[in-house]
């Protein structure tokens, strides 16, 4: 079983967030939402209420296969603002495992320098801080272990996509077609 993490901070932009949650928890991977607030309880973008399944500080990363980054603000400053996260970032890109951002997340990892020379996408007022990458403007962009999407729209094609990497592409068109999408 693949095993995720999906972070959040105050100011999550929910769907972003949940969407990735539901559909993959809906392709058998085993996703966490871990707080990097020190609470369990996070506040969304627009006032709604999840409690994390787990904080940072006590994740065991050491299995996960994918971190995910939603977008929202100020919850990507507060992911970006945070060390601990920072370093598991760094780790994860210099092993060369799966990181994805959404929106304005994916700003984060310009600011690290993991986008340079690869295909990336943003939030379109986000696109200038995807340091050295080839901007494009397709809903997902993949580019090694780097994936990367431009906002709440296209949240689904983003989450079918992460299932497809980790799940492979039967399993994407098996939970795109039960939740009827396209």
């Amino acid at each position: 079983m693949k095993d995720v993490k999906v972070f959040l901070a105050d100011g999550f932009e929910e769907i972003e967030g949940l969407t990735v949650v539901d559909l993959l928890r809906r392709a058998g991977a085993a996703v966490d939402t871990v707080s990097v607030t020190g609470r369990s309880v996070i506040s969304g973008a627009h006032g709604i209420k999840v409690e994390a399944d787990i904080l940072i500080e006590e994740a065991d990363f050491s299995g996960t296969d994918m971190l995910v980054l939603p977008g929202g603000m100020p919850g990507t400053v507060h992911l970006q603002e945070h060390p601990g996260l920072n370093g598991l970032l760094r780790d994860f890109y210099g092993r060369g495992k799966y990181i994805a951002a959404i929106c304005a997340a994916p700003s984060i990892l310009g600011g690290l320098g993991f986008l340079k020379g690869r295909r990336a996408c943003a939030y379109p007022s986000k696109e200038k801080e995807l340091t050295g990458a080839e901007v494009v403007r397709t809903p997902v962009a993949v580019d090694g272990n780097i994936i990367t999407s431009r906002g709440m729209g296209t949240a689904i094609p983003f989450s079918l996509e992460l299932i497809s990497l980790l799940c492979g592409a039967e399993k994407s068109d098996e939970v795109r077609a039960s939740i009827i999408f396209g």
